[in-house]
């Protein structure tokens, strides 16, 4: 039967010789449909040259090129992509992997030219007869990768605003999984990070499943990812390409999810530290903050002998004494130090340099000195009655909270400040304000207004979850006192705080007041440098600069060959420029020692 209809079913196209020929007339005339995948178009302002068009062409039709008057900067390659026709196939996978929209396709596919080399160009930054034209192929509604972040659990206000216990959980691995799917390895991250973590890699190594690689890529660019997991600033997240056109990538939180799943025990054996040969060189390093701590993980690396130098019983620095608990978990924290103590590091607690040693006594046992003592001394605004006993610094509150010393709190408080350091005691003042009355009467104000505050946004919207009130935009005037007594806090509308220069330049509305009843008010304006550890001698060898912070050359070394200093006294203040600092410092300090040695 096969055979007799393979030998028929030539004959059945005889019934189309009487049908009229369908052709198209002059075709080069024809419009393309509405939604044709013609010649590609770019919104070149809107385009961060992201590179996630050339990554998945599977022709390799695109590549991503300079284009004159787009700079580098943060979020931005300052790349955008040249198209080859001669290699592209119109699949438009490139427009709908574009995580900012800014790729399309126009409906045009008539285009004639003698010279091949112009089937190559630039869309957006090369002007096209049909830049205007608004039919063609955009970006489908639906995505390739999930828009949407994978959130991570965190207690309700009502079960932490009376402890400490640390807030948010750590991602489960089908979370960490379904979130790291999300990535779509552009880079913009890494060049933005402060130390520039291989941030696309890490990820990868989650979607693998193999955290032990996590953790190799963590520790080479960020000796603290317990503490980075939990507290970093996450300037990465800003500049996210998927977060254009949803959520950014929650970076921060995989970071964490890798750190959290290496047991300690391991890690010397996961990242090849087990046998470090020492090269006979000392180092000693000034402060256990952020800095300290990464300038003593990579000396250590290179086999020096670090010694650190801390003023306080316990290492950490700013990171310990300065945030709260329910932020970050001492276990975590001395999980990322003890790591390094592990590596040979020294630590003297409760020594003060200045006084229980000298720093040219440092300087006369060791090859090299590294400084990183933070900001630690809390600033005043200076107003009328900031010399009352129950004014208070933050930075001094949240040090004595951790010590365990007694801390005030009163039933009514004003926090000055709208930092980080201001909502973390606003935050932890309202806790024990809820601990001994049962209640929360806690104002914070600031000089910004709400949408230029530098705390963070979850500080802000979970502070105010815990009952705290925050009210922006208020400059304080002075403080009322009756009897001896503070009654609250007078201020004046601000309706500016920089000029039009970026400048601090405040400017105010006298006839908008307001007044904010308090029995304790806390400055947290900002912190300060204490360099009293730092002899008149030395110092007279030091350059500084107009601000008074000391200069330093690239790998942060001083005007004093054998002095490098780093961390939040230099740039700053966050953990995460002082591990970079303190990583470069290491480099530098290795050089120094090096040459000093020919």
């Amino acid at each position: 039967m096969g055979k007799i209809n393979d030998i028929l079913s030539p004959f059945t196209a005889w019934k189309h010789v009487v049908n009229e020929p369908l052709s198209v007339k002059e075709p080069l005339k024809r419009e393309g449909a509405d939604r044709y995948r013609g010649f590609h178009k770019n919104e070149i302002d809107k385009c961060i040259g992201c590179g996630t068009c050339e990554e998945i062409c599977q022709n390799a039709a695109i590549d991503m090129v300079p284009v004159e008057g787009k700079e580098t900067k943060d979020g931005d390659s300052g790349l955008r992509p040249k198209i080859d026709y001669g290699r592209c196939c119109w699949c438009a996978l490139c427009v709908d992997i574009c995580t900012t929209g800014s790729l399309s396709m126009s409906n045009e596919f008539k285009w004639i030219d003698e010279n091949p080399d112009n089937f190559r160009f630039v869309p957006g930054a090369e002007n096209k007869p049909w830049d205007d034209k608004e039919k063609g192929w955009k970006k489908p509604d639906y995505h390739l990768y999930n828009p949407e972040r994978v959130e991570m659990h965190e207690l309700k206000p009502e079960e932490r605003d009376k402890s400490f216990i640390e807030i948010i959980h750590g991602y489960s691995k089908e979370q960490a999984l379904l979130e790291a799917d999300r990535c779509v390895a552009c880079g913009i991250c890494t060049a933005t990070c402060p130390a520039h973590m291989g941030i696309p890699e890490y990820i990868k190594a989650i979607r693998n499943d193999d955290l032990e690689e996590g953790l190799r890529i963590l520790y080479d660019t960020n000796p603290l990812p317990e503490i980075c997991g939990r507290i970093c600033t996450h300037k990465c997240e800003t500049v996210c390409s998927v977060g254009h056109l949803g959520d950014p990538i929650s970076i921060r939180w995989l970071k964490r999810y890798i750190a959290d799943q290496n047991p300690s025990d391991k890690y010397k054996e996961i990242l090849g530290t087990e046998n470090i040969e020492k090269n006979g060189k000392k180092v000693a390093i000034i402060g256990s903050g952020p800095a300290g701590l990464s300038a003593a993980h990579y000396l250590s690396l290179m086999g020096y002998s670090c010694t650190i130098f801390e003023k306080l019983p316990q290492a950490g620095g700013m990171m310990r004494y300065g945030i709260p608990e329910y932020r970050l978990p001492y276990e975590s924290l001395d999980k990322d130090i003890n790591y390094i103590q592990s590596l040979g590091t020294e630590f003297r607690y409760n020594t003060t340099v200045g006084k229980d040693i000298t720093i040219e006594q440092l300087h006369e046992k060791f090859d090299a000195v590294f400084a990183g003592t933070g900001l630690h001394l809390g600033r005043s605004t200076r107003i009328p009655g900031t010399d009352h006993a129950d004014v208070y610094q933050a930075v001094d509150l949240l040090r004595d909270i951790v010590l365990g010393n007694e801390v005030p709190v009163k039933e009514k408080i004003v926090v000055i400040g709208g930092g980080n350091v201001a909502m973390d005691i606003t935050r932890s003042l309202a806790r024990l304000q809820n601990q001994k009355y049962g209640k929360v009467q806690i104002i914070t104000t600031s000089l910004e207004s709400e949408d230029i505050m530098p705390a963070d946004r979850e500080e802000i919207v979970e502070g105010r979850e815990e009952m705290a009130q925050i009210i922006p935009g208020w400059g304080p005037v002075s403080i009322k006192i009756e009897d001896g007594k503070i009654k609250g806090l007078n201020v004046v509308k601000c309706l500016s705080v920089f000029d039009e220069e970026r400048r601090f330049n405040p400017k105010f509305d006298d006839n908008q007041t307001n007044f904010f009843e308090a029995d304790m008010i806390v400055e947290s304006i900002g912190q300060g440098m204490d360099l009293s550890y730092i002899s008149d001698k030395t110092k007279e060898n030091l350059k500084l600069d107009p601000r008074g912070r000391i200069i330093v050359d690239e790998y942060f070394r001083s005007s004093i060959d054998w002095l490098f200093v780093g961390g939040d006294i230099i740039q700053g203040p966050d953990v995460i420029h002082g591990i970079a600092n303190g990583h470069k410092a290491a480099i530098g300090i290795d050089n120094f020692i090096n040459n000093q040695n020919k």
